[in-house]
């Protein structure tokens, strides 16, 4: 009886483990109940296969409290050489009614954004993510972003 519970373990701990063979790095920080318009998460890359290509994607976790519909990032990688290419994105996260889009049974929901398709890394990179966002009309930014509660960065290998 023990030897076939155990077989069934091993058989569920491959079938989980296999159903994400394109990552080569996911990882997740917590920016607390809000995210500050001056706080920066920061991911140091590890090294990569230089001859492969990877597509990139920053993953959000939020709740119920994001009270709008886009979020504007900047997002920034700073390559090897002191070189640092930044892009400002703007992303949907809630459909016109307002409900969060995402993944997730509760109302935490976990979004995957697409950040960057067919990337080759050379050396040693860190990504730097901070929030963007503005109310309508207002040229300050929102000082504590309510309802993003952790920021990820996700790596996969393209195929």
């Amino acid at each position: 009886m023990r030897i076939k519970n155990s077989g069934i373990l091993l058989l569920a701990a491959i079938l989980l483990f296999s159903c994400d063979k394109k990552r080569v790095f996911d990882q997740y920080k917590s920016v607390g109940s809000a995210w500050h318009k001056d706080s920066v998460v920061t991911f140091d890359l590890p090294v990569l296969d230089s001859t492969k290509k990877y597509n990139l994607f920053l993953n959000l976790r939020d709740n119920n409290n994001y009270p709008f519909n886009n979020l504007f990032l900047i997002v920034a990688i700073e390559m090897p050489n002191g070189f640092t290419k930044v892009d400002t994105l703007e992303y949907e996260m809630a459909a016109k009614d307002g409900t969060l889009l995402g993944n997730g049974f509760t109302d935490i929901k976990e979004s995957k954004l697409f950040y960057k398709a067919d990337v080759r890394f050379r050396g040693n990179y860190k990504v730097h993510i901070k929030q963007a966002v503005r109310e309508s009309g207002k040229i300050p930014g929102v000082e504590a972003l309510e309802g993003i509660t952790d920021v990820g960065f996700r790596i996969e290998q393209k195929d």
